[in-house]
């Protein structure tokens, strides 16, 4: 099982993969409305559960990673939908997918 302070540095790093994700999301042109909003989703909720992460409630952190991971996978398919997306985008999206897949892993 992974301890609470190596879960929020992984954690930490998983936001700034979401962040620059929407970034990436921001400044690419042509992005489908479907897949912006479920990158911008996922930017805000991150912020969010870092500060629920300093809880060290286990229950409430596996919850918060099963969460964000659902939210992953409807970015990644909302990705993989829009066909030609920027490859900046994309590969920010597939990473923070992968890393929250891993996590949640982890976590059960």
């Amino acid at each position: 099982m992974l301890q609470s302070n190596e879960i929020r540095q992984r954690w930490s790093h998983i936001e700034q993969t979401i962040h620059h994700a929407a970034d990436a999301c921001n400044h690419a042109d042509g992005v489908p409305m479907d897949l912006k909003d479920c990158v911008q989703k996922m930017d805000q909720r991150s912020q969010q559960i870092r500060q629920e992460m300093q809880s060290a409630d286990q229950s409430r952190i596996t919850q918060c990673v099963d969460e964000m991971e659902e939210m992953g996978d409807r970015a990644k398919d909302a990705c993989e939908r829009a066909g030609r997306v920027n490859d900046d985008l994309r590969q920010a999206v597939m990473q923070a997918h992968d890393e929250l897949s891993q996590l949640k892993h982890q976590l059960h």
